[in-house]
Order: C-alpha cells, then sequence, then structure tokens
C-alpha cells in the first residue's frame, strides 16, 4: 500500500535491513577478487618466432636471463613485444610458412622498427639476399648468404668464436650454417671464425651464422638484450 508519502514499495524497516552473512562467509572478511586478466609481468617480453625450427631452445636461454619468451606464430602475438628472436630452423620451409600465416608483413615491419636477433636460418631471412630460396628474404640487414656453405648436417662442429663486443670468444655451434658472403656499407661485423665474418649487426638488428642457444654460454643473448634491445637484463656471466 502506499506509504504517507505517497510511495509504494517495501516498508522502510525492511528496506534498511542489513542481510545476513553468506553461509561460510567469515565475519571480516576481504571480499573476493572478481575474475579478470592476470597483471602484466613486468619483464621484457620477446617473441621467439615459433613455425618452425629451435624456436624452444631460445625460449630457454631468454628465461634464463629473466626475460618473457613468447611463442609468436599468428600475427597477433606481435603485440607488446619489446625484441624479436628468429631461430635457427630450414629458411625455405620458415619463408613459406611467414606466407601461409599471414605473417610476413607484420614481421618484416617489425624487423625495421624493434631490436631482432636471427640465427643461422634466421640470418638468411634477416639477409638482403639469400640463394635458392622459394621467395624473397625480410631484407633487414645488408649483407648476402650462402645456405649450408659450411657443409650438410654430418658436416657440423663447435669451435671457438672471436666476439668484438664481448671482448673474448664464445663456443659456436655450426649446424648446416649459411656463409656471409657479402658485407654491405654501414654492417658491423662483430664476430668472426677464423678470420671469416660469423655474426653481424645493423642497427637493432642482429645475426648470426652459428647457434649460441645450444650452448649454456647466455653472455651473446645477454648483450643483445642489453646493449642493442635497452632492455633491464642483468648480465650473463662467463661459463666455467
Amino acid at each position: 500500500m502506499p506509504n504517507a508519502a505517497g510511495e509504494t514499495g517495501t516498508p522502510a524497516h525492511r528496506r534498511h535491513a542489513v542481510s545476513r552473512p553468506r553461509a561460510g562467509a567469515a565475519r571480516g572478511a576481504a571480499p573476493r577478487a572478481r575474475p579478470g586478466r592476470a597483471p602484466r609481468s613486468t619483464a621484457p617480453r620477446v617473441g621467439v618466432l615459433s613455425l618452425q625450427g629451435d624456436f624452444e631452445r631460445h625460449g630457454v636461454a631468454l628465461r634464463e636471463l629473466g626475460a618473457e619468451a613468447v611463442r609468436l606464430s599468428l600475427p597477433e602475438h606481435l603485440d607488446g613485444l619489446d625484441a624479436l628472436v628468429i631461430p635457427g630452423g630450414e629458411s625455405s620451409t620458415m619463408l613459406r610458412l611467414l606466407d601461409a600465416t599471414g605473417l610476413r608483413a607484420p614481421v618484416g615491419r617489425c624487423v625495421r622498427t624493434q631490436p631482432v636477433l636471427g640465427t643461422c636460418a634466421g640470418l638468411i631471412l634477416l639477409a638482403r639476399n639469400g640463394d635458392r630460396l622459394p621467395a624473397p628474404t625480410l631484407g633487414a640487414i645488408d649483407i648476402d648468404a650462402a645456405r649450408n656453405a659450411y657443409g650438410r648436417q654430418v658436416h657440423s662442429f663447435t669451435d671457438e668464436v672471436e666476439v668484438a663486443p664481448l671482448g673474448g670468444v664464445v663456443p659456436g655451434v655450426f649446424i648446416r650454417a649459411p656463409r656471409i658472403t657479402r658485407v654491405g656499407r654501414g654492417v658491423e661485423v662483430i664476430a668472426r671464425w677464423r678470420g671469416e665474418p660469423v655474426g653481424v649487426r645493423q642497427g637493432r638488428a642482429v645475426a648470426l651464422a652459428f647457434h649460441p642457444e645450444l650452448t649454456s654460454d647466455r653472455r651473446l643473448h645477454a648483450w643483445f638484450l642489453r646493449e642493442v634491445a635497452g632492455l633491464p637484463i642483468a648480465a650473463a656471466a662467463e661459463p666455467r
């Protein structure tokens, strides 16, 4: 019925009643948090192209250094990345998969605007030119590369590589490694094996003919993240 003010509804003494706690709820307990997105990690987010090849080993190296390794297999995975790694593998297959997944254009933009590290097949993809390929390379570094130039799988080897930015040597694992046959102007040679260039840098793009991720030495990954990408990563010590 209408009250004295002409309003209808629940009587005042019932409208102001305090609801009882639900069964099992402790008095004074903090309210439950609402479900939602977990807060973003403060660790640098480094994408690892994960179409084919040894992307998982790069992920291990990045996580050991305190970075968040993000598997990159679709264009939307590029969002929010601080740097990119293109791993070793089979360069022809990787180029075909870039087209099949729609990643060629966004990855092509990324390697020109973001820090990028390419190893072995990754060097071929970053080169201006490569031989016997089914599609154009990404062309982020002004070098030419010859595929499998150090021999086939059975000719794989490990040897010391001189790395100028580290002021010393690192173990280099060469597996069907490409050879750098031309170094353009503005490209810095950062690593040599027996005098040959096996590592180069142009701006924020770095390419290595060998596999640093297959050893326990994390100094090259740490150097790339700290000095090239400018990310807050602790320096890696030389393995004993």
